[in-house]
């Protein structure tokens, strides 16, 4: 028992294998397709010749690029940029906040209850001295408390509109109408004929 080993032991070849340089392109050609036929077409090559460029190229991609012809460039186009977009809100954000950590209030820049408060205020001004005052108290100018109140307002209650509602349960509630009202010193342009 012990006498032969129980795998077969490996045979390396006694002489170098050949080289195949220079055999790359004559090996592909003397080869035969499986239908027994010698192939006449080079299917590689070591330099680019005109059936490789032919190919490699895409007739449909040619033809539709003859159809769609010259490129045309309009100069008078703006472009859109998203990144210069971003950069401006970073910069809106930056100054946004240098304002807010200074201790002078920025012109035409309000908080929102303070906001509400010039807006009610606004109501009851009687003359364009009296609004020209409230302007200047919150440090807002004139012309731009005028644009921003063609589309906001504070909410008013119409008189007479309160209506008392009881639900199923006994609960009390009040419901009122609230329109949009001008101060009576200054008509609203929009509303003009």
């Amino acid at each position: 028992m012990g006498g032969t080993a129980s795998k077969v032991s490996r045979k390396l070849p006694s002489k170098p294998a050949a080289s195949l340089t220079g055999a790359r392109t004559d090996a592909i050609a003397n080869t035969s397709r499986p239908g027994g036929s010698v192939n006449s077409k080079m299917l590689a090559s070591e330099t680019k010749n005109s059936s490789i460029e032919m190919d490699g190229g895409d007739p449909h991609f040619l033809q539709k690029l003859t159809k769609l012809g010259p490129v045309k460039v309009d100069h008078h186009m703006s472009t859109i940029r998203t990144s210069d977009h971003m950069k401006r809100v970073l910069e809106s954000r930056s100054l946004s906040e240098q304002q807010a950590a200074s201790h002078a209030p920025p012109r035409n820049r309000v908080i929102a209850s303070e906001l509400f408060d010039l807006l009610e205020r606004r109501k009851n001004s009687r003359s364009a001295d009296e609004l020209k005052s409230l302007a200047e108290q919150h440090n807002v100018d004139v012309e731009v408390l005028e644009r921003l109140t063609r589309s906001v307002n504070t909410p008013s209650p119409i008189e007479g509109s309160r209506q008392k509602v009881v639900d199923e349960e006994g609960q009390e509630r009040y419901t009122v109408v609230a329109g949009w009202f001008d101060p009576p010193s200054q008509p609203n342009p929009s509303r003009l004929p």
